[in-house]
């Protein structure tokens, strides 16, 4: 078993670049500890490069070119494409493992029809992740993205395939690997209605990734999603891959709708590997 942790968390770019205007400051504390309790279990799990599905935000693809799937086989990425100063975080140089990114990529390759990238410019989707759970960028990266963004978007079903493409993927090199999903729950990103939260759909939703519940977590459409989540719950893809990908119970160590200024619901996920999986 090549698959060491999996997990899942919240890439906003608010919790970065808000957090220091935030009135609840036990509860950002609170959030906070959760992302380093993160760091700690991907770094006790002895990875040797992560994996992060993402959600691209029209940064690298658009609709003259928008794959269902991406996966990074560079050498090498840069990120913030954003302003650094507004999201707060400077922008460097990320390691990546193209070897590695490459195998696992003729792997998926056999079920799952997937593009490939060498250059790659990460967005706040991965950056923001990225700056908690490997802050000093020493870490391998391997970027996913699955299209959540520019419609037709990645079927439900197809991105639970994707996921179990992924952990065969995992299985069959010799590395230890992490791996984590980024993206949101509930959340209206660049609309009048940010800040908005639909703290019992997003409940809803993590209790039914955290059982695993395929039938329920397959039934979403896109206009249920838009109407009780927004554009941006349409992010559920990601973490119903990297669930799958794990195969067993997921725990959810962190959720809050408290704190607004983040434009989020504020997730931090692990999920249990299967080992028979």
């Amino acid at each position: 078993m090549s698959l060491v942790y999996a997990g899942a968390l919240s890439h906003a770019p608010g919790i970065t670049g808000r957090a220091h205007l935030c009135e609840n400051t036990a509860r950002r504390d609170e959030f906070l500890a959760a992302l380093d309790r993160q760091r700690q279990d991907i770094e006790d799990s002895g990875a040797e490069a992560l994996i992060v599905v993402a959600a691209e935000h029209f940064a690298n693809f658009f609709m003259n070119n928008m794959p269902a799937y991406c996966i990074g086989i560079g050498d090498t990425y840069e990120g913030p494409i954003e302003d650094p100063e507004w999201l707060r975080i400077e922008r460097t140089k990320i390691p990546g493992a193209p070897d590695l990114a490459t195998r696992l990529t003729r792997e998926i390759m056999q079920t799952v029809d997937v593009a490939y990238a060498e250059e790659w410019k990460f967005d706040h989707g991965i950056m923001v992740p990225l700056n908690f759970l490997t802050p000093k960028y020493d870490l391998p990266i391997i970027p996913v993205n699955i299209n959540c963004q520019g419609p037709p978007l990645t079927p439900l079903h197809r991105a639970w395939v994707f996921g179990e493409a992924l952990r065969r993927a995992c299985d069959s090199v010799p590395e230890k690997l992490a791996l984590v999903a980024t993206g949101g729950v509930s959340h209206w990103p660049a609309t009048p209605d940010s800040g908005k939260i639909n703290e019992t759909w997003d409940r809803q939703f993590l209790g039914q990734l955290t059982r695993l519940e395929k039938d329920k977590l397959l039934s979403y459409s896109d206009e249920e999603t838009y109407a009780q989540a927004g554009q941006g719950g349409f992010e559920i893809r990601t973490y119903i891959a990297a669930a799958v990908a794990a195969g067993g119970q997921g725990h959810l160590q962190f959720y809050t709708a408290e704190l607004p200024i983040f434009a989020v619901g504020v997730t931090v996920m692990k999920f249990d590997i299967d080992t028979a999986a």
